[in-house]
């Protein structure tokens, strides 16, 4: 028997097969990614996985009761209110930064809606788990901009 030997991908061929991958189905970790790829004979670990996801600007989030990777097109294109509202715990700011909890596993979602919503004046959003911080372009109009932003996600 002769044993295939694994073909060795330059980062730019993985994050392709990596993409694809996300678009056909439901990867939950990043080992379930690496599995798949190497019964394909692709020369892959969790690290490059990491960084390929990490570059293609994967998030986690709930599908169907389970966690899984998406990509961020797919991520933008959920505009209805009500199924943002499903990831938005609480709304709260003071006098510096606004604070969204969400459902675990939500925050880089919500985060990158807010990111693309260039209008807003937000100067900058950091995301965990569950947890986003929002800088304002100012202080000033910060219970403005929190208003703004419950608009966004609970109408």
């Amino acid at each position: 028997m002769v044993k295939q030997v694994a073909k060795k991908l330059s980062a730019n061929e993985l994050a392709t097969f990596i993409h694809k991958l996300l678009q056909q189905g439901s990867a939950e970790t990043q080992d379930d990614i690496c599995q798949h790829l190497q019964r394909q004979g692709l020369d892959v670990n969790q690290v490059r996985i990491s960084r390929i996801l990490h570059k293609l600007g994967a998030v986690k989030m709930l599908d169907q009761g389970k966690m899984v990777y998406r990509l961020p097109p797919e991520l933008l294109n959920i505009s209805s209110k009500n199924s943002l509202a499903q990831f938005v715990l609480e709304i709260t700011h003071n006098e510096y930064m606004i604070v969204i909890n969400g459902a675990p596993g939500s925050a880089q979602l919500l985060a990158r809606l807010l990111d693309t919503h260039k209008d807003l004046g937000i100067l900058g959003t950091v995301a965990g788990d569950d947890t986003i911080f929002i800088v304002p372009k100012s202080v000033k109009d910060i219970a403005a901009l929190a208003k703004k932003v419950k608009e966004l996600f609970l109408g």
